[in-house]
């Protein structure tokens, strides 16, 4: 029997995979991740304390152990401040990603261990798979002194939910201490299993908000914390400044609403194309299959990182660019430095620097990289 210590942020996902662990006889710990509590009270409703209310609830329903966890200060470091200098220098980062690389399966699984657990398991929907065992380590003699099973990650079986997306910067050593309990259910299933054992969270409603900003908007989490820096609006076609931005931390590529650029008579709307960091400009054009800049047949990624043996020679795959958009096939030709060149199978659309390329072959996620 594993002693595991369960993330719980107080959503019904979280709920139910202590509920389930529970049920499988292991001698387990209910903890919250305080990560953030808009101590400063400026960006809005952010429910961590009803959160903390909810999480506990269902640890006394469970019959477990809670906890409150205090990771802010790793929280800020780590994700906060990679979030705001990415916006800052034009880029669109991914906290979510982070938060579980960094902070999940990082800070909060070194607690765990410190703590004497001997894993983490969390509410996402993904699957673990076990496929090897390799030998860690030899004595002088040659004699191995042990070894560690490897794990594959698959995609959770709900295919409307599944997060394997979010954990594609996790490594081999972080994936084995890691349990993923609701990967093989769908949330309906999900749902009838929390309403069954009456767990106070059954009935609530899912968070739509960023990992530690609860439901605020993230256009207002930049205005409460990245100064404004206006600048010119230039069509991308022409050159011509047609307007003006309010920062460019608050556009994406892609984006068609709120650019403050009405269409023209033709009713062709503008799309972000570009960001230019030299003058501050948000490059747009008119959103068609020759804008310039917004449709993409190859990239360059970096800061490559592998759940399982990394890839070192060109090869077919996969790749997810957001999290709701389908895999696609790629040509994959890694190069030095953690880079990789890839050529997608069909053109996709409004590449970001910053985001997260998720790579898979079929179902399994063999990790990620980052938009040049």
């Amino acid at each position: 029997m594993s002693r595991i210590l369960v993330a719980m942020s107080g959503g019904v996902d979280s709920s139910v995979a202590a509920l389930l662990l529970k049920q499988q006889g292991h001698d387990l710990v209910g903890a919250y991740m305080k990560n953030w509590i808009n101590e400063d009270n400026v960006i809005g409703h952010c429910p961590w304390m009803q959160d903390i209310d909810d999480a506990r609830a269902t640890a006394e329903a469970i019959g477990i152990e809670f906890r409150v966890v205090n990771l802010m200060a790793d929280y800020r470091r780590l994700v906060v401040d990679y979030l705001l200098d990415g916006y800052q220098r034009g880029l669109t980062p991914n906290p979510d990603v982070m938060c579980n690389r960094e902070m999940k399966f990082g800070v909060f699984a070194k607690y765990a261990k410190a703590e004497g657990f001997s894993a983490v398991a969390t509410g996402h929907y993904a699957r673990r798979e076990r496929w090897s065992s390799i030998s860690t380590s030899t004595t002088d003699a040659g004699v191995e002194t042990g070894a560690h099973p490897r794990y594959s990650l698959l995609e959770g079986l709900d295919k409307n939910k599944d997060q394997s997306y979010f954990l594609a910067l996790l490594s081999q050593a972080q994936l084995r201490d890691a349990l993923f309990p609701i990967g093989h259910l769908t949330k309906p299933e999900l749902r009838d299993l929390a309403a069954d054992a009456k767990l106070p969270t059954a009935r609530k409603k899912d968070s739509q908000g960023i990992c530690f900003i609860g439901e605020v908007k993230m256009a207002d989490f930049l205005t409460a914390y990245v100064p404004a820096h206006p600048g010119p609006i230039v069509r991308a076609t022409d050159g011509k400044v047609i307007g003006e931005h309010r920062g460019l931390h608050y556009y994406t590529i892609g984006q068609r609403r709120g650019i403050g650029i009405p269409s023209n008579t033709d009713h062709e709307a503008y799309v972000v194309v570009g960001k230019r960091a030299s003058d501050h400009a948000l490059l747009v054009a008119f959103d068609k299959p020759d804008a310039p800049g917004l449709w993409a047949s190859e990239c360059r990624v970096h800061s490559l990182s592998f759940i399982g043996e990394p890839i070192t020679t060109p090869r077919r795959i996969e790749c997810r660019v957001r999290y709701r958009d389908p895999r696609v096939f790629i040509e994959f030709n890694p190069g030095p430095d953690a880079t990789a060149h890839v050529k997608f199978s069909e053109p996709q659309r409004a590449l970001a620097s910053g985001q997260i390329m998720a790579l898979y072959d079929g179902e399994q996620l063999l990790g990620g990289a980052v938009f040049t």
